[in-house]
């Protein structure tokens, strides 16, 4: 939220909560005739957050192509993953849809995550694919997306953030603080960039192209656009501001473009060390949250789990054999292993890592042969080598330094 809101100054005052410093990343692109906008990429910290297992969330179902690291950063695995899965798929049915040339190019930045051999690694698969680059440094000047079209998403992003915070507050008995405090949360998130990427605009998209491409902006190159001079005043923030006074926020324009621009700059080193040790401390919520499931399959022994995995993967290769539409029968079956049986894999797993790594601390020891009775009956006892003082182990004693035993 804008920093000046008071709800963002009371998150720092609340006893027992976190403030909002959680971040993602987006990768947008859309075409030059501003009719097609291909599902953006995600990056999170987490793969599988609490609050998408409590709804039982299908990522493959998002508006958004889902993917995790711990920096939350596009790297190159990931943005090849998007390129093939999302962006070429997308590109050649919009086409083929219009009975248009197999044939698209693309332009990129030059981030780390792109790579330049991009054109050709992907030749084989989608020879029809062109890559170009633009010139280095020239991002914030050229760069079709940063033309305004990533600035409008952000304001339409915040305006259906307040939009929400409206509804909750007329609709229910929650407070502001109360919903932003325990309702809030990156599945909410994804819902509202899913509304706001779908609400950039047509003419928003065709207008950021103009700097790379004049001519988009004549009639005769897309029927019925035609460039209108730019609006004094801003109707989407007039919009969050209005909201913003219904709620009770003391929010004015120059609040929106201060936060619009606040997200656009890079972070510094110390903020990306406070954002990893914020990131760091909610897994380990997560970790502890998750424990606190598992208590609910211990009655479950590994063999069940195992027996059921094993019935599981015969009944997956009994529908592949059988099945008259196996496209369809691979489809569901892939989303229950991924969403339900998946699970019972990583219990099992953990239970495995645990007996190995309880072997590695705590080996069994032979037991040695039980020596003679001597002439008095009683067994000798087992002589004790002597250590030398130099590798007797270390103690560390309560309260104190190691010490020498």
């Amino acid at each position: 939220m804008p920093r000046r809101t008071y709800i963002t100054q009371e998150e720092k005052k609340m006893p027992g909560h976190k403030p909002m410093k959680d971040r993602l990343t987006l990768l947008f692109c859309a075409n030059a005739s501003g009719d097609l906008k291909v599902k953006p990429l995600l990056v999170y910290h987490s793969e599988t957050p609490r609050v998408f297992r409590k709804h039982t969330v299908m990522k493959n179902r998002l508006g958004v192509m889902w993917r995790s690291n711990a920096k939350a950063w596009v790297t190159r695995v990931l943005f090849l993953e998007w390129i093939r899965e999302v962006f070429c798929p997308t590109v050649k049915k919009y086409l083929e849809d219009k009975g248009l040339p197999l044939k698209a190019l693309l332009i990129m930045d030059n981030a780390p995550a792109h790579p330049r051999d991009l054109e050709e690694e992907l030749a084989e698969e989608f020879p029809w694919l062109t890559v170009d680059f633009l010139p280095p440094n020239t991002t914030p000047l050229l760069q079709p997306m940063d033309q305004q079209v990533i600035a409008n998403f952000k304001k339409l992003y915040t305006k259906e953030l307040f939009q929400k915070c409206f509804q909750m507050v007329s609709d229910t008995d929650l407070t502001l603080t109360e919903f932003w405090k325990k309702h809030y949360n990156i599945l909410s998130c994804v819902g509202l960039i899913e509304k706001s990427w779908a609400n950039v605009s047509l003419r928003t998209l065709r207008s950021a192209w103009k700097k790379v491409w004049p001519k988009i902006i004549e009639e005769r190159d897309f029927e019925g656009f035609v460039e209108e001079p730019e609006p004094t005043t801003d109707p989407v923030v007039d919009d969050i501001v209005t909201i913003a006074e219904s709620i009770g926020l003391q929010v004015d324009s120059a609040d929106v473009e201060e936060l619009v621009e606040e997200l656009s700059e890079e972070l510094s080193t110390e903020k990306l060390q406070q954002l990893l040790a914020e990131q760091q401390r909610m897994q380990a919520e997560e970790l502890s949250e998750e424990g606190k499931d598992q208590q609910s399959v211990q009655q479950i022994s590994s063999s069940e789990i195992k027996d059921i995995l094993k019935k599981w993967t015969e009944l997956q290769t009994f529908v592949e054999k059988t099945h008259p539409d196996r496209e369809k029968a691979n489809r569901c079956m892939n989303l229950l292993n991924d969403n339900v049986m998946s699970y019972y894999r990583t219990v099992l797993k953990k239970r495995q890592k645990q007996t190995t790594l309880d072997q590695f601390l705590f080996p069994k020891r032979p037991r040695p042969s039980e020596p003679e009775a001597g002439p008095s009956g009683l067994q000798p006892l087992p002589r004790r080598e002597m250590t030398p003082e130099s590798q007797s182990p270390d103690v560390l004693m309560e309260g104190g330094s190691p010490s020498k035993q």
